[in-house]
């Protein structure tokens, strides 16, 4: 196990392609950290310099107080799986799993001790003896975590290892780190650009955006405390729905807004008087918006598509001119289709704003006792029979 800290580390290609940006980070000992961000974002960029395998521009990388710079990977005590397998086609399991350590001189003794170990670990103890054209592409991947874990060492590092499995064998292989975690308390760094990944497995996310961090936080604290509109919608599948409105009220304890539809909300947010008469977003999750019947909404919208999931229902709501379309999760089988017209809450408890440069006005903790009055409420409205309509709302 160790710690990593991260100070302004940064990576330029020649003089204006600055890749990462001025990052600090502290991984603590024995820590699984994710991070995630879109394709391109940096990430993987990041996790090579973390092992490396590119130079650092600026900025120091210490692990357990050690500068390391300017050390090889070797020396860092890294070990490291990439997004291919990279097994040798014509070694046994064992061999692959050998290699690195009769490269270091290692005695007989000791490599045979430490691949016997990694194997029983992940399970791969009747494979040693076959070639990876006679594994499946789960158990690929696990004698390329078994590579690393023969190795000892200080501090792993995945890059996006699930990205070439199908569905089912992501979640088969998630489980598997989760557990390899527990079993080792190993400091485990980890890169996806599937937030699925980052909300079951880390115990700390790092959401990279162009090379910059936007926030850091347990995957519940970003989903329900995003830091700015791309956390926001990053961070949740569906995405959280967000509409133009205008801050008509601002105040301490809450604030009023305005929203294309002509219809007010308040919510408990603070904001400032500067921000009054100001364009801001309003967000909120699939999950938390409410049917109401439609003689009592306070707001209506045609159902532009309906999506069955068999134990939940999404429908995707015209937003008009306003932008992406909303999308509403009901957790049970929805009888509503593509042309009903519906009727919708906001619950104010559960709704975010963001000012016009995407930064989240700070939202109160469930905790608080205002929040938690207004989050438990009155319970949703039975969703009615839809009206028939084309218009539009």
């Amino acid at each position: 196990m160790a710690q990593l800290t991260l100070q302004k580390l940064n990576k330029r290609y020649g003089e204006s392609a600055e890749v990462i940006k001025a990052i600090d980070l502290q991984v603590d000992s024995g820590e699984f950290v994710v991070i995630v961000g879109p394709s391109g974002c940096g990430k993987s960029t990041l996790l090579r310099m973390i092992a490396g395998l590119e130079d650092i521009s600026g900025g120091g990388m210490y692990i357990d107080g050690a500068y390391v710079n300017d050390d090889t990977p070797s020396e860092r005590g890294i070990g490291m799986v990439f997004q291919s397998y990279a097994l040798y086609p014509h070694m046994s399991v064992y061999e692959n799993m050998a290699f690195g350590l009769r490269l270091a001189k290692l005695p007989q003794g000791e490599i045979a001790r430490r691949v016997e170990e990694a194997a029983r670990i992940l399970q791969l103890e009747p494979l040693l003896q076959r070639r990876p054209k006679d594994l499946s592409g789960g158990q690929r991947q696990r004698v390329a975590i078994g590579r690393a874990i023969a190795r000892e060492p200080k501090l792993f590092l995945f890059d996006e290892p699930l990205s070439n499995l199908d569905a089912a064998l992501r979640v088969q292989m998630r489980m598997e780190i989760a557990a390899l975690h527990r079993r080792l308390g190993s400091t485990i760094i980890y890169v996806t650009h599937d937030q699925v990944e980052a909300m079951t497995l880390a115990q700390r996310i790092v959401v990279l955006n162009r090379g910059n961090v936007e926030q850091v936080g347990t995957p519940l604290e970003l989903y329900d405390h995003p830091a700015n509109e791309f956390v926001a919608q990053f961070i949740g599948s569906p995405k959280m729905n967000l509409i133009p409105a205008t801050l008509v009220r601002a105040g301490n304890a809450e604030s009023v807004v305005k929203l294309p539809n002509g219809k007010t909300q308040t919510v408990p947010i603070a904001t400032p008087a500067s921000a009054q008469g100001r364009p801001v977003k309003l967000g909120i999750r699939p999950e938390h918006i409410e049917w109401a019947e439609i003689a009592d909404a306070p707001h209506l919208a045609d159902v532009l598509f309906v999506e069955h999931m068999g134990n939940e229902t999404y429908h995707y709501l015209d937003n008009g001119p306003n932008g992406d379309p909303w999308v509403v999760r009901n957790p049970h089988r929805s009888a509503v289709s593509p042309g009903d017209t519906v009727g919708y809450i906001l619950p104010p408890a559960h709704c975010h704003l963001f000012d016009e440069a995407g930064k989240a006005f700070p939202r109160p903790r469930v905790e608080d006792g205002a929040v938690r009055e207004l989050a438990v409420g009155a319970p949703p409205i039975a969703f009615a029979e839809p009206k028939r309509t084309n218009a539009l709302h």
